[in-house]
């Protein structure tokens, strides 16, 4: 029998919300290794756990910095013990500063955002008591024609970046482009969007999806001659889900994201392309 430790089976039980036995039982049966059981549950049809799981472990803002004409943008983690200091204003007005700072300068890394911004850092550690840090961050420059279109959720710990590109110069000034971009954000935000559209998937994940589909359909009792058409019908499934382009509207689910786009594109009388988008949840694994 693999070691299971009790704190391997609580992590198990969190991430995916499956019995304490049932998440035991996966565990041994794939040598404790925790990815394994998260497929394995997944295959008994016992967990929805998603590929990207990650667990929020701290407090704090997503800090943003959007450019008055709409060109640019950046977001930031800053991270503290409890949220009781997180919805304080100096907290807030902090978050925004840095996300400011990485705006302006552009840093490469970690180092170079404590380079920017680590010594204002050290002084609200002093000044409100907690310990800080800074999280991911993500800066994003439209190329032009073009604007960027952002979205904070109301709690501060979701955010998220969506960059449109257009043909006419003249488009990026129109409303309607930047509500069609805000809209998006939204929908990432509450979706947890996972990549623009199947071709921006991680081909490894794609396999980890389809070997789990295929088990869980063999688990069904399935025909073997129908299990692989099947598979693909999930793993279609599975693209509407994590892939903004192929999703439903979160405002109207008879409407995908991709003929939204197309709609708004007639509407504008320019060709309108998603470019790119960026997710921050607070505290979430990458």
């Amino acid at each position: 029998m693999a070691d299971v430790t009790a704190g391997m089976v609580k992590e198990l039980r969190e991430r995916t919300s499956v019995g304490m036995m049932d998440c035991k039982k996966a565990l041994v049966e794939c040598g404790g290794d925790m990815e394994a059981a998260i497929d394995r549950l997944r295959q008994k049809g016992l967990s929805k756990a998603a590929k990207k799981a990650g667990r929020t472990t701290s407090e704090g803002l997503i800090g943003l910095k959007l450019a008055g004409d709409n060109s640019g943008a950046a977001m930031v983690e800053v991270l503290c013990e409890t949220d009781f200091v997180a919805r304080g204003d100096t907290f807030k007005a902090f978050a925004a500063d840095v996300a400011a700072k990485v705006f302006a300068g552009d840093p490469a890394d970690a180092g170079a955002l404590d380079a920017l911004a680590g010594g204002e850092l050290n002084n609200q550690i002093a000044v409100l008591g907690e310990n800080m840090s800074f999280g991911r961050f993500v800066r994003f420059a439209a190329q032009q024609p073009g604007l960027i279109g952002s979205y904070v959720h109301s709690n501060g710990k979701i955010g998220v970046l969506v960059e449109l590109g257009v043909t006419a110069a003249a488009s990026p000034a129109r409303p309607e482009l930047l509500e069609l971009a805000r809209n998006l954000a939204m929908q990432v935000a509450a979706t947890g969007s996972v990549a623009l559209d199947p071709d921006c998937l991680d081909p490894a994940l794609i396999e980890r999806e389809r070997e789990v589909y295929r088990q869980k359909t063999l688990d069904e009792g399935k025909p073997a001659n129908i299990v692989e058409k099947i598979v693909e019908g999930r793993i279609q499934k599975y693209y509407q889900e994590v892939c903004l382009m192929e999703q439903a509207y979160i405002r109207d689910d008879k409407v995908s994201i991709r003929n939204l786009v197309e709609d708004q594109s007639k509407r504008l009388g320019d060709k309108i392309v998603v470019r790119r988008f960026a997710r921050l949840q607070l505290g979430e694994n990458s």
